[in-house]
C-alpha cells in the first residue's frame, strides 16, 4: 500500500471582480494565517500596479465641469495601502461627515466582490471546509471553482434567489500599512468632494452614516 502524506489547507483566496460578480483576477495559494496586506504585496498584480503596467483607462473628470481629472480606481478594505489607483477607507473613528460618507460608498462598491465570494462559496460547497488534500491539488480545485463559477455567471446571469454569503471582518486584525502618498491622499479627497456634492450624492446616503 502506497501511503502519502495529507494536510488540512486553508487558502486564501485573493481575488478581484466586476460589476457582474465575475473574477477578473484570483492569486491562490497563501496560507491563511497570512495578513492580507503581506500577501498582496508579493503578488503580480500589485508589482504591475505600483509600475503603471496595468493598462488601466486615462484618468477622466468627476463632474461634469470639472477641468481636474481623477483616475480609475480598485477598492479594498482596510488591509490595504492607500495608492494613486487603490481607494481604502479613511482609519479611526473620528471621521467627519464627508469622510463617513466616502467610507459608506467605498463599502457600497466593495459589496460587489463580497458578493462574488458569497456566490462562489453557496454554490461550490466543497470550499465550505478545509481541503484534505496537498497544497497544489487544492490550488487546482479552487481555480476549477472560481472558472467554473465566472462561467455559470456568464451562463445564467443574475438570479434573485441567490443568497449572498458575506464575511464579517470587524474582528480581523488588520496589518499596519505604511503612510499613503500626498497625490494618493488627494485622489481619495477629490473622490470624498464628488460623494457629498450636488452630482455625485446619493439621496439616501446621509442616513446610512
Amino acid at each position: 500500500m502506497n501511503l502519502n502524506y495529507k494536510c488540512y489547507f486553508s487558502i486564501v483566496l485573493m481575488a478581484i471582480a466586476d460589476s457582474d460578480y465575475k473574477f477578473t483576477y484570483v492569486r491562490i495559494g497563501a496560507y491563511g494565517k497570512d495578513c492580507d496586506s503581506s500577501v498582496f504585496q508579493e503578488i503580480c498584480f500589485f508589482k504591475l500596479l505600483i509600475r503603471n503596467k496595468l493598462h488601466i483607462p486615462p484618468s477622466g473628470p468627476l463632474l461634469t465641469n470639472d477641468t481636474e481629472n481623477c483616475p480609475f480606481v480598485f477598492v479594498g478594505d482596510e488591509a490595504f495601502s492607500l495608492s494613486e489607483n487603490l481607494m481604502r477607507p479613511y482609519a479611526g473613528h473620528n471621521l467627519s461627515e464627508k469622510q463617513r460618507i466616502f467610507n459608506y460608498r467605498l463599502c457600497r462598491a466593495r459589496r460587489y466582490v463580497e458578493c462574488a465570494f458569497g456566490i462562489l462559496f453557496n454554490k461550490w460547497r466543497i470550499l465550505h471546509t478545509a481541503l484534505n488534500v496537498s497544497k497544489e491539488f487544492s490550488k487546482y480545485i479552487v481555480k476549477a471553482c472560481v472558472l467554473l463559477h465566472n462561467l455559470v455567471r456568464s451562463k445564467d446571469g443574475y438570479r434573485s434567489e441567490e443568497i449572498y454569503m458575506t464575511q464579517n471582518w470587524n474582528g480581523v486584525k488588520r496589518a499596519a500599512c505604511s503612510q499613503p502618498r500626498r497625490s494618493a491622499s488627494d485622489v481619495r479627497y477629490r473622490f470624498a468632494d464628488y460623494f457629498v456634492s450636488r452630482e455625485g450624492a446619493l439621496p439616501w446616503q446621509m442616513n446610512k452614516l
